[in-house]
């Protein structure tokens, strides 16, 4: 594994881990979540200098079915990005309130949640598209060539395990209202416990992820099959 390859995987690491923090930004303050937002902003900005490869060749190739996937994703994923820190611009208290940018806080406000929920669901499929290669590297870490059949029950186990326990926690936080607007407001539990919480938007990673790891798999064996 290559120095910029490791790079590239702590990246995305603190990234997601970041993804989760802010997500429970009632629980950790305004302060800490717009240093965290911009820390994400600044390490998503370096995530694409990275993957400088995959912007010059966007207009190269044939597009497969799998690639249209990862593409409007990676796209809508950017705009999501965009949308949040123009809005966490706006509504600054700490980090940017020195710009004093005048604006509608009301659509400010909204923007922020749709890209904030969106970003996240959009990062989740982004890795699952991703998680074959993920994957690999890690057995190339262990030294394996390929994982053994209790190696891959104990993971599907596991992923089906993490992937109920995020649809429970998918409907518990009725992310389907704030992913399409109905409701303008994010209800809080502040009796629960923080890790509790961070758990459970893990766990909703996690189904999306396995979703769109599975996905992958399907669209990759129908362009085998064309």
């Amino acid at each position: 594994m290559t120095g910029k390859t490791k790079v590239k995987l702590v990246v995305d690491l603190v990234m997601t881990v970041l993804l989760l923090c802010q997500m429970a930004y009632m629980m950790i303050g305004e302060a800490a979540h717009e240093w965290i937002g911009t820390s994400m902003f600044v390490l998503f900005i370096l995530h694409h200098v990275l993957n400088g490869k995959w912007h010059r060749n966007l207009i190269k190739g044939r597009y497969s079915g799998l690639r249209i996937a990862q593409t409007v994703v990676g796209v809508l994923m950017l705009a999501a990005m965009i949308g949040l820190m123009l809005s966490g611009i706006m509504m600054s208290r700490y980090v940017f309130s020195f710009l004093s940018i005048e604006g509608s806080i009301s659509f400010a406000r909204t923007l922020h949640m749709l890209a904030s929920y969106w970003g996240f669901l959009l990062m989740s499929i982004h890795l699952g598209l991703h998680w074959s290669m993920i994957l690999g590297m890690a057995r190339k870490m262990r030294g394996e060539k390929k994982t053994s059949r209790a190696g891959i029950f104990l993971l599907r186990l596991a992923a089906a395990a993490i992937s109920a326990y995020g649809i429970f926690a998918f409907v518990k936080h009725d992310l389907a209202s704030y992913l399409f607007l109905k409701t303008e407001f994010v209800f809080f539990d502040m009796s629960q416990p923080l890790l509790l919480f961070l758990s459970e938007y893990a766990a909703m990673m996690g189904l999306f992820v396995c979703l769109a790891y599975y996905g992958e798999k399907l669209l990759r064996r129908l362009g085998q099959r064309k």
